[in-house]
């Protein structure tokens, strides 16, 4: 009785080593792995990153030699409202640089209003000068 007993056992043990399966493809993924989702807040806000950093990127091609030459606009938006900052950018790109300037500032309201962002609201004063210090353009406060 005991010979029946153990065969029995060592056959569905050899039947449940030959049948493994690869239950990997059910499990969660990493989240490094996973691609990126374009409605997730994470993905809009590397979008607007890339957009601010493209555009002060154009801006600091320019040299800032004199400070009469450049002016400044606001850029983003808190959620409260209002500017997230002030950004001086050369007179003879306005009519290029503005347009970037305003588009990113809507993006910025509109992701805002989408996900629900509060900020400090704490209201930024707009600069009251430009200066020009080792080639690059700085915003004075008073």
């Amino acid at each position: 009785m005991k010979i029946p007993v153990l065969a029995l056992c060592m056959a569905l043990f050899m039947a449940s080593c030959s049948s493994v399966k690869n239950t990997d493809a059910t499990l969660p993924k990493d989240i490094s792995e996973r691609p990126a989702d374009e409605n997730s807040q994470k993905y809009d806000q590397a979008q607007l990153d890339k957009l601010k950093a493209s555009i002060e990127s154009e801006i600091s091609k320019e040299k800032c030699s004199d400070a009469t030459e450049w002016t400044f606009a606001p850029m983003g938006a808190k959620g409260c409202g209002g500017p997230q900052l002030y950004i001086a950018y050369p007179k003879k790109m306005e009519t290029s640089i503005l347009p970037k300037i305003n588009d990113y500032t809507e993006k910025v309201k509109a992701f805002n209003q989408k996900y629900g962002v509060v900020s400090d609201c704490m209201m930024i004063m707009p600069p009251t000068s430009i200066k020009c210090v080792n080639g690059k353009a700085e915003l004075v406060n008073s």
